[in-house]
């Protein structure tokens, strides 16, 4: 019989039994070479930890069963993932497509390494389909989106704009930190490549980095592995290990952090010094109809902007007491930021600039009661 329900497969996928002890838990295969039988006699195929790790192949089989994907790949960072996939398939001369409003390390990669290879892009809003169709050259090879983008939280058609790559002899890679394979499995409508960082979401609890590719094709993920095991910036066995143990609860964490950004935003609205809020449950949100269809509900990111401008963004921000002042997310804590000064600075001065006045939230999974009270302490000073 074969189980195919989510939460099934976040515990199970990948996770066999130690065969030689019986241990439930993968074990944490601490080594960096394996014995030979021989020369070129290698036991269960391992032989150098850079190249494959029993541990990290566990979570490289889990994540590609989350993300419905032929094949998984772990890096270091979400930003070794990316890295090593743009080394994989860019040559000078090429063109790629990113979000309007792209996650600064992403922006920062592309304008300040990738153009540097001679490839050329566009920043466009991925939430007009006619500005990515328009964007498009005979030289684009990439176009790379996010939905929920990062930090204002606009949503991408997936399946019409994997349409639009695929016309165009494109890949289409999308970015998929924000919802997780929980909330969205952009393989399953189109999509060529999804991208994690691992860090957020997945591992859960703000004690591990790491990344991952996942990919609908077979001979893309050979190519893949292939630079993964050349450029080597792989993660660690207790890494992995690490991942696989903040996979097995996602599915009732998101469950809890939707549930409490909910709550967060509803006493957000009715907040005098709220001026917008980003939530794509929000029915006003342009994506919301969207979101609706191409997600199983809308997750734990909020961003919103300040009536009194940007020091009233700094001050809620230093004034919160169970939201910790943090870059990052995912984590079962609470979360505060300021982008334009945190993790979005890199974008200061081009047309990526995030609005000074936005405060991006985290939402963790304490009492939601606590969350808002919290927050409406922050607000009112």
């Amino acid at each position: 019989m074969k189980f195919d329900g989510f939460e099934t497969l976040a515990i199970h996928a990948g996770q066999k039994p130690d065969a030689g002890t019986g241990a439930v838990a993968v074990p944490i295969y601490q080594t960096s070479t394996y014995t030979q039988d021989g020369v070129g006699g290698l036991r269960q195929g391992y032989e150098y930890s850079r190249t494959g790790n029993p541990t990290r192949a566990a979570l490289e089989e889990n994540l590609a069963a989350l993300e419905k994907g032929v094949r998984g790949l772990a890096f270091a960072s979400g930003m070794a993932a990316e890295d090593t996939l743009l080394r994989a398939v860019l040559s000078p001369g090429d063109h790629m497509i990113i979000p309007g409003d792209a996650y600064g390390g992403t922006f920062r990669l592309v304008s300040k390494v990738v153009e540097r290879w001679g490839v050329t892009w566009d920043a466009v809003d991925q939430s007009d389909i006619e500005a990515v169709r328009a964007a498009v050259r005979p030289e684009t090879k990439v176009i790379w989106g996010e939905t929920p983008t990062n930090p204002l939280l606009k949503i991408t058609d997936v399946e019409t704009i994997a349409q639009i790559a695929h016309d165009a002899g494109a890949l289409y890679v999308v970015d998929n930190t924000f919802a997780s394979p929980y909330l969205q499995q952009p393989l399953t409508l189109g999509a060529d490549v999804v991208v994690h960082s691992t860090t957020k979401y997945l591992g859960g609890h703000s004690d591990v980095i790491g990344g991952a590719l996942v990919v609908s094709d077979p001979e893309l993920g050979e190519q893949l592995a292939f630079h993964q095991n050349t450029m080597g910036a792989v993660p660690g066995p207790f890494d992995s290990w690490l991942t696989m143990r903040g996979i097995k609860t996602l599915g009732v964490r998101m469950d809890r952090h939707t549930a409490n950004a909910e709550k967060v935003v509803a006493a957000l609205e009715k907040h005098p010094a709220v001026r917008k809020i980003f939530y794509p449950g929000l029915e006003d949100h342009p994506g919301h109809k969207l979101a609706e269809r191409q997600m199983r509900s809308f997750g734990g990111m909020v961003s919103f902007t300040l009536r009194d401008g940007e020091e009233a963004a700094l001050q809620v921000c230093k004034r919160t007491q169970i939201f910790v002042l943090a870059e990052s997310l995912g984590g079962v804590e609470s979360l505060i930021e300021h982008p334009g000064r945190m993790t979005h600075a890199s974008t200061a001065g081009s047309p990526l600039e995030v609005p000074a006045d936005l405060v991006r939230l985290s939402v963790g999974i304490e009492s939601a009661d606590d969350l808002v009270a919290d927050l409406s302490q922050a607000l009112e000073g």
